[in-house]
């Protein structure tokens, strides 16, 4: 069975072939302005402002555009303020999902979330329904191909890292960190010179829901529609699909 992790995966790197899209620039904006504003414009004290920034960097987002959205989230320009909400609801075959926005006007955001879950066949919860099933981590994949798998579970275990999962499948190496040490755990492997597919605070589920091959196809519909919403920065999910109807699935889009 495939899960959250292998579906994140497909998404980092749809995300990275539409990097040009203005949409992706719009989210990556925001998620900057929201980081220096909570926790100041210098990256080199703003860990999370700094993970942003390269991943802005990655999908090409020309540096004006990155330097702005630091000025606006310090205050230094005017520019939208925006507020951070989080959606939790159920999804085809009864998926938790959790719906992390960036929102100037909220009403209008959770209407439009709502309509989405609700012609896929799932409904808008109250808050703490489903949050209970899932646990913040840091992750952290790497290709297989670019390290040694022993050298890098040395190098991150002795930086804080919690776990190391190699994915024959995917031909990566993913690594799990608590929130607090991703930082540190990244900017070892960063340091090393170890290119990264994927680096993020996000939030892996406790508990999944087994989805049928014949569902599969709404569920990640319904996950690519909540990903192309303009406000919605991460969507997070507890499904397993088969191998075989993700692969089906991926080959078709």
């Amino acid at each position: 069975m495939a899960g959250h992790s292998k579906w994140a995966n497909r998404v980092h790197r749809k995300t990275r072939q539409d990097a040009k899209r203005s949409s992706t620039f719009s989210k990556l904006s925001r998620m900057i302005t929201v980081a220096a504003r909570e926790g100041g414009g210098d990256p080199d004290m703003n860990p999370t402002l700094r993970t942003y920034i390269e991943k802005a960097k990655e999908a090409a987002m020309p540096k004006d555009n990155i330097e702005r959205a630091i000025k606006v989230g310090t205050g230094d320009i005017e520019g939208v303020s925006y507020e951070q909400v989080l959606y939790e609801g159920y999804g085809p075959s009864g998926v938790a999902l959790m719906v992390d926005v960036l929102t100037d006007n909220n009403q209008r955001t959770v209407a439009e979330i709502r309509n989405l879950l609700k012609g896929a066949g799932g409904n808008l919860g109250t808050d703490g329904c489903v949050q209970w099933m899932f646990e913040s981590k840091g992750v952290i994949v790497v290709p297989r191909d670019s390290t040694d798998f022993d050298e890098l579970f040395m190098l991150v275990v002795e930086a804080g890292a919690e776990d190391v999962v190699e994915d024959e499948e995917e031909n990566t190496i993913e690594v799990h960190t608590a929130p607090k040490q991703f930082s540190a755990v990244y900017e070892a492997v960063r340091s090393a010179e170890i290119p990264t597919e994927r680096a993020e605070v996000t939030m892996l589920p406790t508990t999944t829901t087994a989805v049928s091959d014949e569902d599969a196809p709404k569920v990640i519909k319904l996950l690519d529609e909540l990903n192309e919403h303009d406000d919605v920065q991460q969507v997070y999910a507890n499904f397993e699909i088969s191998d075989e109807a993700l692969d089906r699935l991926e080959m078709l889009s």
